[in-house]
């Protein structure tokens, strides 16, 4: 018989933040609830109008400030959100820090409960961090701070574990609900023609939609009927639509902006191809996503996407590299088995990737952790 577990969770952001760590958090908060265990979340009033307590999917929700989006913030947040980490670290089994912000109140909220924890390290934010004299003391203390530690990339967790000195890190891809992205009725009407592209990506620099903009002319020659749409926000929005209508190619890019994420699947299988043009990534929980909805990828050879993308699936192509983008895309475009790449794609997401299986192994650490014995790693985790 499964014992109930008792799990506590910081992040600073959460749904209905968009993003991957968003999702991931997300998804693993509702996976561990569906099998059975109980699970609180401690998170930020990220938006406006967001509830202090909630419960969503079976999940206890408690937000507090988040004054920036920066390190200050970050740290801000840490502290205030400590007195309720700190009372329902005595309710919980375990604790979990999703990414490094969350590591310092997770960690004290541990101590003063005598509770083992555990630390994921996430996103571009750790690797840019990691590259600076300033910051690498602070990230050296955090990798080695936890009971046990994850990274969401096989590149994320060398990092770790070089700045940790020793320190074991765990690479542990992150996961898709396959249940609910899968192959869907098309949200958007496609005339006849149309070879509909899909970017979901946030417009940050670092996910280089820039050169996606800049690739297209090149593959409008290449390819007839071509229509760019791109789902996600941020503070490069505006920049690049400017370049859409210097470059003469406003008409076949549309800027859709955020989605919430049940619209996702339709919006996804709407299109033919996905494109992930990053600069630095994990690994992509949106590209995972696309793939999960049958949908060959062309992505950046960069982080954590040569992890789950190759020749089968899609095409990998040098970060920044606009010509090589547009010869990418020509030439999956050009493929007449794109059908039964998009479904290699999501039997590989089914097999690895599957949300069922992020679940397990953490539960399997989360076991171990509380037992008092050594997590080991297992064929479970997925590592790639």
């Amino acid at each position: 018989m499964t014992v109930r577990r008792k799990i506590l969770i910081h992040c600073v952001y959460y749904p209905p933040e968009v993003g991957g760590l968003e999702s991931h958090v997300g998804e693993l908060a509702r996976g561990l609830v569906e099998v059975g265990h109980e699970v609180r979340v401690v998170t930020s009033r990220s938006e406006k109008g967001l509830a202090r307590d909630e419960v969503v999917t079976g999940v206890r929700i408690r937000r507090t400030p988040l004054p920036g989006r920066n390190a200050p913030g970050w740290v801000l947040h840490a502290v205030g959100s400590l007195p309720t980490m700190v009372r329902w670290a005595r309710w919980a089994d375990v604790l979990h820090a999703q990414a490094f912000q969350s590591v310092p109140p997770t960690a004290l909220a541990a101590r003063a409960a005598g509770r083992p924890w555990v630390a994921t390290f996430h996103t571009s934010h750790f690797l840019l961090r990691a590259r600076r004299a300033l910051w690498r003391p602070v990230l050296r203390r955090l990798v080695r701070w936890p009971d046990h530690a994850l990274a969401a990339s096989t590149e994320i967790a060398e990092v770790a574990s070089t700045l940790g000195r020793g320190a074991r890190v765990e690479a542990l891809t992150n996961g898709v609900d396959t249940n609910r992205f899968r192959a869907v009725d098309p949200a958007m009407v496609t005339e006849p023609g149309v070879r509909r592209i899909v970017v979901p990506r946030r417009l940050y620099e670092k996910n280089g939609v820039e050169h996606f903009v800049r690739a297209l002319p090149e593959l409008m020659r290449a390819v007839s009927g071509i229509e760019a749409v791109v789902i996600g926000d941020g503070p490069e929005r505006a920049r690049l639509e400017a370049l859409a209508r210097e470059l003469g190619v406003e008409r076949a890019v549309r800027f859709l902006g955020v989605r919430p994420h049940e619209e996702m699947p339709g919006l996804l299988s709407s299109a033919e191809v996905a494109v992930f043009p990053s600069l630095m990534e994990a690994t992509s929980v949106a590209a995972l996503e696309a793939m999960a909805c049958e949908l060959p990828v062309v992505a950046s050879r960069v982080g954590g996407l040569p992890e789950i993308v190759d020749d089968s699936v899609g095409v990998l192509v040098p970060p920044g590299d606009c010509g090589a983008l547009a010869e990418g895309l020509t030439q999956l475009l050009g493929r007449s088995d794109l059908g039964q790449m998009g479904k290699r794609a999501r039997e590989r997401v089914v097999e690895s990737w599957s949300n069922e299986r992020l679940v397990r192994r953490h539960l399997e650490i989360y076991e171990a952790l509380i037992s008092g014995i050594s997590v080991q790693e297992s064929s479970v985790a997925g590592r790639r």
